[in-house]
């Protein structure tokens, strides 16, 4: 953990428990072996907050697909979670089926989501948390903007391939300008891979513009 006790990335999600719309949940044990998206809104009954919850809702199975759960939060009370959610389902028709922290502040601040002059209001911040309970990604929003969930679908599912295939992802991955939907091999870091990098595009088993950047299809 960073000494100043915002967690940063590559950090071990702190050990917390909280009260959830789902009953109480030790994090990140609750979600052992899966990655987790742990994401914060300013408040409920607000509006885009309110869009954002259906978004992810109507992401929900994509992410599970990718063995990855969500659970909001926010400092507000479990009743009034509750009842944003009931409003939810009566007048858009989503119900919203991940759990939300109902948080005094404690986790907020832990976490580094309050925002200075705002009161008791968080930041739209996400961290991804992989299933080793490793923090991955963190995201910051500020109060006016909604997230885009089909960025952090996106981002969780490049990080799974980058760790199972040892290779980086380019930007805009899947739809790169340049490699398309193809994977980065890491750069060389030696003379002797460098030979063997070429000698692997001389054969067609890697397509490089140069020995520093080589790509292939997964």
């Amino acid at each position: 953990m960073s000494e100043i006790g915002i967690p940063l990335l590559g950090d071990i999600f702190p050990e917390m428990k909280v009260q959830t719309t789902h009953g109480m949940m030790e994090l990140p044990k609750a979600f052992t072996g899966k990655w987790f998206v742990l994401f914060s809104h300013p408040a409920d009954f607000t509006p885009v907050c309110t869009t954002e919850f259906v978004a992810f809702q109507n992401r929900y199975e994509k992410f599970k697909s990718l063995n990855c759960e969500l659970i909001g939060l926010s400092v507000d009370q479990v009743f009034s979670h509750i009842k944003w959610e009931e409003w939810i389902k009566e007048k858009l028709g989503v119900e919203i089926q991940f759990p939300i922290i109902a948080d005094t502040g404690e986790v907020a601040k832990k976490l580094g989501l309050i925002h200075p002059g705002k009161g008791t209001n968080t930041v739209r911040a996400v961290f991804v948390v992989d299933d080793k309970a490793s923090i991955r990604i963190i995201l910051y929003y500020p109060q006016e903007l909604g997230r885009n969930m089909d960025e952090i679908l996106r981002v969780v599912e490049a990080m799974q391939i980058s760790d199972k295939n040892g290779v980086a992802m380019p930007a805009n991955w899947p739809n790169n300008e340049i490699i398309g939907d193809h994977a980065i091999i890491p750069p060389p870091k030696d003379v002797k891979i460098v030979k063997e990098r070429l000698a692997k595009a001389k054969a067609g088993e890697l397509e490089c513009f140069d020995w520093w950047l080589c790509h292939k299809k997964l």
